[in-house]
């Protein structure tokens, strides 16, 4: 009899056929990458000794690949003892044997498949053990009885099995039709190159868009999942802080050339594994790759997809670097956004995405102070007709224009119109609802504009945590902003704006001591510390008036070294109670064309001078219906 290597090692509850690489825990598949597979065969081989991470390196990282061996190697591990609920402070089967390598320590039993013995022909029986065989016919009755026997006890084992197939197949296909909200969690890069995280994360990103496109199926927002980047805690615990039913997770590689993306699609709360799948790809493919992985799960889920235009051909190295300008544009580092923006539109003039990045970098020059507005004017407003020219079908592009209309030419109709097209193209998108409703409020809709800001919330709820508390604000309404911006604070405590926002509230409820210590906070926050002390000092030597008189002093110092714009200096000046100097620097704010001034009525620190016929002459060029 001939025993062959064997098949399927048994640990716990866990089952791995070497031969498929099927990793299973009490019959269930658990999908674990091509990595984390072949590290864990190599344990189990060793029988128990150590495997070096040089010999690991060796055998799973060919020498054209990234160098970063160590992080590569570190997240493999990692993503093992995820599939196998293992940890390393308190491994139950991976070992780390520290700065050397790793070895298998549970109890591992082999399953083997035995061979039958061909019958001999040429074998011959002697004339006794033919007797024998004649003699004794009971013996020959007891083998058929217990051959029938086994035949039942097989059947029944077969039927009891597929039953229990049938039945986990029946269990997946409810799970998935549950599924109706929607996590997409950060791709894991298991490239072995930190520097490729831009690579997985605009894929994250690109794939969240494509997948909220699916009206029947609610995804929750990119920063709102990006949050558990590299966070290994049970899928059910972030689905119920994240409030949906499915997490879709994997993990991703990439070479000079090719791309390996591992998914899967799991119902949280019962941790069922409903589809995953393997993609391979060249990075010719990688654009589509977003729209085809959508139209699985969806398919997966029973949901309809949404018609979508068929998709361009993008260049692969325009799309790298239009990954690396979402990348730094997520990260607030508006200029190198740009530089990789414009690296796009340089390999792929057409690239209608990239002339909106560069659009909205622009405007986030002037809209954050960088710069004046008049600097940057003419190639924000270039770019972003260049966007909506090339594909008027791209939300982005109506959102780069609309924010053009409001911000730059203050044409409230045209903003409007521009505004409801993006939406209309992509209702999910949170920031097309923030943006709407400051033209809302600007166009004194206020109720609309509420109630714009309340969606762009519930979208997402991390990007501008502070932005409903403001919408309060701009309402006049400072109680519920109190309260709002006090819930976000306990979510979000270094959030500076939240508390610049409760600063102001404070103020216009002359509760001077929350102010000025939310005014603190805010500072420090915002890496200020300095001018956080010198605040504090003020108020500590002579209270509120103290602490806007410093306010104004360090703007006009700051004014002399750099750029300030002067509608900062109009809000020190206001809530110092000054008109003469408020006015005139709302007045060179309009030489200037300082964007934010389009919202003049919306702050409330301006209404002390809204009875001087300056300030209503001001309203009337810049084209506003009066709020007073």
């Amino acid at each position: 009899m001939k025993i062959p290597a064997a098949r399927t090692a048994l640990f716990g509850p866990y089952s791995l056929d070497l031969r498929s690489g099927e990793l299973r825990k009490l019959g269930t598949k658990i999908k674990m990458g091509e990595q984390s597979f072949r590290i864990l065969r190599l344990l189990l081989d060793a029988n128990g000794e150590m495997v070096t991470r040089e010999e690991l390196r060796t055998k799973l990282w060919p020498g054209d690949t990234f160098v970063d061996f160590d992080h590569g190697l570190n997240s493999a591990v990692q993503r093992l003892r995820d599939c196998l609920s293992d940890s390393a402070e308190n491994p139950r089967w991976i070992q780390t044997v520290p700065r050397r390598g790793y070895r298998f320590v549970g109890q591992v039993d082999w399953q083997r498949a035995e061979e039958p013995v061909p019958a001999n022909s040429t074998e011959t029986k002697s004339p006794q053990a033919e007797a024998a065989l004649v003699a004794a016919p009971s013996a020959e009755t007891a083998t058929r009885r217990w051959a029938f026997a086994a035949v039942i006890l097989i059947l029944v084992a077969a039927g009891i099995t597929l039953g229990y197939r049938l039945y986990r197949q029946s269990e997946k296909r409810q799970a998935a039709r549950s599924i109706r909200s929607l996590a997409v969690l950060p791709l894991e890069n298991l490239s072995g190159d930190p520097k490729q995280d831009y690579f997985a994360d605009g894929m994250t990103d690109e794939l969240t868009t494509m997948l909220a496109k699916n009206r029947s199926l609610r995804v929750v927002s990119r920063t709102s999942a990006m949050q558990y980047k590299g966070v290994h805690r049970p899928l059910r615990d972030i689905a119920s802080a994240l409030g949906v039913d499915g997490i879709l997770e994997g993990s991703l590689a990439r070479t000079a050339n090719r791309m390996h993306l591992n998914v899967q699609l799991i119902y949280a709360p019962t941790d069922t594994h409903v589809w995953a799948e393997t993609y391979d790809r060249d990075l010719e493919g990688a654009f589509s790759l977003p729209e085809e992985l959508s139209q699985a799960v969806a398919k997966e889920v029973n949901t309809a997809t949404s018609d979508s235009a068929q998709q361009r051909y993008i260049n692969p190295e325009a799309h790298d670097a239009y990954l690396r300008g979402r990348y730094f544009w997520f990260a607030g580092n508006d200029q190198r956004s740009q530089e990789y923006f414009e690296k796009a539109i340089q390999i792929q003039p057409d690239y209608a995405a990239a002339w909106a990045g560069v659009s909205d970098s622009y405007a986030l020059r002037a809209i954050g102070d960088e710069c004046p507005a008049k600097d940057i004017m003419a190639q924000m407003e270039a770019s972003a007709h260049k966007a909506v020219g090339l594909d008027d079908s791209l939300p982005a592009a109506h959102h780069s224009l609309a924010a053009w209309y409001l911000f730059f030419a203050w044409d409230l109709p045209r903003a409007d119109a521009e505004s409801k097209r993006s939406i209309g193209l992509d209702p999910t998108i949170a920031e097309q609802h923030h943006l709407h409703s400051y033209i809302l409020a600007a166009l004194n809709r206020n109720d609309e504009a509420l109630q714009e800001q309340k969606r762009a919330t519930d979208l997402d709820p991390f990007t501008r945590s502070w932005g409903l508390g403001h919408a309060y604000l701009q309402l006049r309404q400072f109680d519920a902003a109190i309260s709002e911006l006090r819930m976000r604070a306990d979510a979000f405590p270094n959030e500076p704006w939240i508390h610049f926002n409760l600063f102001a509230a404070y103020r216009y409820k002359d509760m001077w001591n929350d102010s000025e210590r939310e005014l603190e906070k805010g500072l420090k926050l915002s890496g200020q510390p300095e001018a956080a002390e010198a605040a504090r000092q003020a108020f500590a030597r002579g209270g509120e008036r103290a602490a806007e008189e410093w306010a104004v002093s360090d703007a006009l110092q700051r004014a002399r070294k750099g750029y300030v714009a002067p509608y900062e200096i109009a809000k020190d000046y206001a809530f110092l109670g000054d008109k003469a100097n408020t006015l005139k620097f709302l007045e060179q704010s309009y030489r200037e064309h300082y964007p934010w001034l389009i919202l003049l009525q919306t702050e409330p620190m301006f209404d002390f001078v809204h009875p001087e016929p300056r300030y209503q002459a001001l309203i009337k060029k810049l084209g506003l219906q009066p709020s007073y």
